[in-house]
């Protein structure tokens, strides 16, 4: 079984977007439903690369970084999208963090990378703005000796 794990960037800027939709629909094309994509469900990256996964025939492993995760979602639409994603996932990993914090958004990364073969990064190649950001991940996963394949629109800075 093919693992593929994300992790990337809530905020998307609109001038990344398509190049960022793109380089998944690349990254997952030829998939096979004995693919298993790991993700945390939230904004942005994770939940577009979800989607992607599901509709190539992926099965979506949610990985839930903690008791209070919903709360971090802002808006209700996106909070119907995660619960949307995690109805479907064939499979979840709930960490045993009460508390959405950033130890918790670190460990849910660490463990996506820990159990994939390729780690998808939808990245600009900055450093993580607080533990558990996007560059801690990509950085951890390195250390693991895990593929990294970063996508991002060369030029484009986020917010």
């Amino acid at each position: 079984m093919n693992r593929i794990g994300i992790t990337g960037h809530r905020t998307i800027p609109a001038r990344a977007r398509s190049h960022v939709l793109a380089g998944l629909r690349s990254a997952l094309s030829g998939l096979d439903g004995a693919t298993e994509a790991l993700s945390s469900l939230a904004v942005g990256a994770d939940q577009l690369f979800a989607d992607l996964a599901l509709a190539r025939g992926a099965k979506l492993t949610a990985v839930i970084p903690s008791g209070d995760y919903e709360a971090c979602f802002d808006t209700a639409a996106d909070l119907a999208r995660y619960r949307l994603l995690k109805s479907r996932a064939a499979q979840e990993i709930r960490l045993d963090f009460p508390h959405s914090t950033d130890e918790a958004y670190y460990a849910a990364g660490a463990y996506i990378a820990d159990h994939c073969d390729l780690l998808l990064a939808v990245w600009d190649g900055h450093p993580a703005r607080g533990l558990g950001g996007t560059g801690d991940i990509v950085d951890y996963a390195r250390t693991l000796g895990r593929p990294v394949t970063v996508i991002w629109r060369d030029g484009v800075e986020r917010c």
